[in-house]
């Protein structure tokens, strides 16, 4: 009689499994498509292929599905244990082998995209350079001191250390840098500030005339601006209370012990290790047309000492240091002639930028191995019938 592993075992790698598992991606990537009637991108790749489980609503009726993160989590052991452990080895499986390991590199690939990739962009006029880009939907809270000369310390606080605060249990933030303590509360993922006024009807509170009003959020994720509330406390115990907007120009400043501070909240920022300088934008539009027909930004990339310069476009990115750039939009949209345009080059940090190329060729390797010898031996059984 089997024992409890073996039955299990037999099960993780049974063709069964692995079409119920393939019936259930498909489920889910239309699922998740339908959803982007009503949810932005960002939001639906989070629900559907992120998570572990989720609840999809079909109209009011809750129905629990496994995320696409724990499926491809089990396709992937049922691929190394059916696909390749307990496969029989030998020439005529060879093909079929190396297949399976391209198949399991690119599951991998993805894992580390998802779990260990950035992205953003940065966007720029001719002229301005940049060793920064910012992300497109998460945001941070960033604590800048001037120190002597033209130099600045920043401190920041990540988004998801403050977005579950309220005003009964703020998310307090200390720092061996400050003589303050910073108490974080009431973050609206999307907002925008106004004047408090008898027509202005909220319960968040009102800092220098202004409060907080939160909105729905935007179907396109990036399009959501951020607000919370801050207070900063110092060492007597005075508490100093500001309003942080996703869109202010400058730093809210106060000075503490004769140091100068800056509180901000910001789309997250990113260093990269070179400079991107943008020398010129070209756009060209169709015919009698003003959509663009193509654009691409000339840059010069600095980088320890050096410079050299790029063209980026649509399908010619920049890789370097582990970072591509890819020409992602321009603007402003109602430019009149002659007016100046920026670029925005869309920023990925993936460490497995490269590793989806090297599984495809793995993958072609092994299917021309086993078709191959397939082919060989039909070739050579019609020449014995012939």
């Amino acid at each position: 009689m089997k024992s409890l592993f073996d039955r299990a075992l037999a099960v993780l790698s049974s063709l069964g499994l692995s079409c119920v598992l393939l019936i259930l991606l498909a489920l889910l990537t239309w699922l998740g498509t339908l959803e982007q009637q009503y949810t932005g991108l960002f939001e639906v790749q989070r629900k559907y292929f992120d998570s572990l489980f989720l609840i999809h609503y079909a109209g009011d009726v809750p129905i629990p599905l496994p995320g696409a993160a724990l499926v491809m989590g089990v396709l992937f052991v049922n691929l190394i244990v059916g696909g390749i452990v307990r496969m029989r080895k030998g020439a005529a499986t060879l093909g079929v082998l190396i297949t399976h390991v391209g198949i399991a590199l690119l599951v991998v690939a993805g894992l580390i995209k998802m779990q260990w990739s950035d992205d953003g962009h940065v966007t720029l006029y001719e002229g301005q350079a940049s060793n920064t880009f910012q992300s497109y939907h998460h945001w941070e809270v960033a604590v800048i001191e001037k120190l002597d000369g033209a130099r600045v310390r920043e401190s920041v606080v990540p988004e998801e250390s403050f977005t579950w605060a309220r005003a009964d249990e703020p998310a307090r933030v200390t720092s061996p840098n400050w003589p303050f303590a910073l108490e974080l509360r009431h973050f609206q993922p999307n907002s925008r500030v106004f004047p408090k006024g008898p027509m202005v009807q909220s319960a968040l509170p009102v800092v220098n005339g202004y409060v907080l009003d939160p909105l729905e959020k935007e179907n396109e994720n990036e399009a959501n601006l951020a607000g919370l509330y801050a207070t900063v406390v110092e060492p007597a115990g005075a508490r100093r209370e500001v309003l942080l907007w996703g869109v202010t120009s400058a730093p809210h400043t106060f000075v503490i012990d004769g140091r100068t501070f800056g509180i901000e909240l910001r789309r997250e920022k990113f260093v990269m290790p070179f400079t991107v300088r943008l020398v010129d934008f070209k756009k060209e539009d169709h015919p009698r047309m003003a959509m663009a027909k193509s654009f691409s930004s000339d840059v010069t990339v600095v980088e320890e000492g050096a410079s050299r310069n790029v063209r980026i476009e649509m399908n010619e990115p920049l890789r370097s240091h582990g970072l591509v750039l890819y020409q992602a939009s321009w603007g402003p949209s109602n430019a009149r002639p002659g007016d100046p345009l920026f670029s925005t080059l869309a920023v990925v940090r993936n460490p497995a930028d490269q590793h989806p190329l090297i599984a495809c060729i793995v993958i072609a390797i092994g299917m021309l191995l086993h078709f191959g010898r397939k082919l060989v031996r039909h070739i050579r059984v019609e020449a014995k019938n012939a």
